[in-house]
């Protein structure tokens, strides 16, 4: 038998508690200029311990062959990436 998530209540395989996660999240995408004028693209508001930020900052910067960080909640993507982190995030399920 299958455990069971603690917060749903449903066996681990058909567990929903990330993409209620996702749903849920007051996600803010703007643009910063750093040194020496170059453009970054910062992605904040993502909170939950449902959704790995790690894994996150992962996908992003592999879809858009660009380099970034993580830390503190905030996932910072070099280049202006605006207008298409908003379509990847909304097609992950996130709700901008």
């Amino acid at each position: 038998m299958s455990e069971v998530c603690p917060k749903c209540g449903l066996p681990k395989p058909l567990c929903v508690c990330e993409s209620i996660a996702k749903e849920t999240q007051k996600i803010e995408v703007k643009l910063q200029k750093m040194k020496f004028g170059k453009i970054h693209t910062i992605i904040s508001g993502i909170e939950d311990k449902n959704i790995s930020l790690k894994e996150l900052a992962k996908k992003l910067k592999s879809e858009f062959a660009c380099g970034g960080t993580h830390k503190n909640g905030v996932i910072d993507l070099q280049g202006n990436h605006k207008e298409r982190v908003r379509q990847v995030l909304t097609e992950m399920g996130f709700s901008l």
